[in-house]
């Protein structure tokens, strides 16, 4: 197949205080979020000026792409366009068909299956051609991938990393915490031929960082940033919770890794670097938090792996994993669909 653009698509995030309210506004439409809990959210932006780290690292990844895209010949334009804010992906999608763009590949910023990690953001690429009309180009998404070594290894290096923050002394009761966003358990079971992918591919990331890490270790994966209406059943333990289950079970210090995301955003930066440190703190517990792909150089160059996994003949045949779940390249419409709320 031939494809004349790459879209680089993201949550997006404010960069202004003025922003975090509407911004916070757009990504809970519909979800029955409490408006105190939006309140609450909001102070963790303002903590920071108003400012989330993610369109400047949506910024820098892009760079980079485009950087490896004329180092290795790739003549492909890379664009960029949001989930929830400015540049949102319907404008992007305008522009694309404005400079000539017919049929594009889309790279997102999320490794996992799931609905809020794979499907919403089809429905969201489904969405910005509606808005743009028939002449808007055809935009597929890229596969997922939460075991390719562009991915897991710079986790790895990154738990070495902040294992050498620790005192070596006490490694016999030191632990690797791995972390994900909490997403609901009826959506975490979802329906489709793979629905329900989101815990297991985490799972296997856990495992293939721990593996190459640090195989002496013992290592959980466990839940942050949890959101929504507090009777609604979502994925445990809270990372907070569980820090202080450790504590009390003896051991001394954590290495905590944030697998589910590709940089350090703000719900890194506050839920781990702010909350979950403080929590350590309080229990005593040595803390380094491990750091996320980002611009490494392994994470771009897997971006120009997955696009010549469907621009080269036999493409498939190039495609790197390390894990053993089942992989797809396109999911069907009925994959991963939101479950109905209570």
């Amino acid at each position: 197949m031939v494809y004349d653009a790459l879209v680089l698509v993201s949550f997006g995030g404010p960069e202004r205080p003025e922003d975090v309210l509407p911004f916070l506004q757009n990504v809970t439409r519909g979800r029955g979020v409490p408006p105190e809990r939006l309140a609450e959210v909001a102070e963790h932006y303002l903590h920071f000026g108003g400012v989330s780290p993610i369109n400047q690292q949506c910024r820098d990844l892009l760079a980079a792409i485009r950087a490896d895209f004329a180092e290795h010949g790739v003549d492909l334009p890379v664009y960029w366009g949001n989930r929830n804010w400015d540049p949102m992906l319907a404008d992007t999608v305008a522009r694309m068909r404005d400079d000539g763009v017919t049929r594009a590949l889309a790279f997102v910023t999320s490794a996992y299956g799931g609905y809020s990690s794979c499907r919403q953001y089809q429905e969201d690429i489904a969405k910005a051609r509606a808005a743009v009309g028939p002449d808007a180009p055809t935009v597929e998404k890229l596969r997922q991938f939460w075991d390719h070594p562009g991915f897991v290894e710079p986790h790895a290096d990154a738990v070495r990393s902040a294992l050498g923050q620790l005192d070596p002394a006490k490694r016999a009761t030191t632990r690797l915490v791995f972390t994900a966003h909490s997403i609901p358990t009826s959506m975490a079971v979802n329906a489709g031929p793979h629905g329900g992918r989101y815990e297991a591919q985490l799972a296997e990331t856990a495992r293939l960082v721990h593996a190459s890490a640090a195989p002496d270790l013992p290592y959980d994966l466990v839940w942050q940033s949890r959101s929504g209406p507090p009777h609604v059943p979502w994925l445990e333990p809270d990372v907070n919770d569980h820090l202080a289950a450790l504590a009390e079970a003896g051991t001394t210090g954590v290495v905590v890794s944030p697998i589910g995301f590709v940089s350090d955003h703000l719900e890194v930066v506050w839920d781990l670097d702010t909350e979950a440190l403080e929590t350590a703190k309080r229990l005593g517990l040595d803390f380094a938090r491990a750091g996320t792909p980002g611009t490494d150089p392994r994470f771009v160059t897997m971006v120009r792996e997955l696009v010549a996994e469907r621009t080269e003949p036999g493409g498939e045949r190039l495609r790197r994993r390390l894990g053993e779940l089942p992989l797809w390249d396109a999911c069907p419409t009925v994959c991963c669909v939101p479950a109905r709320r209570p």
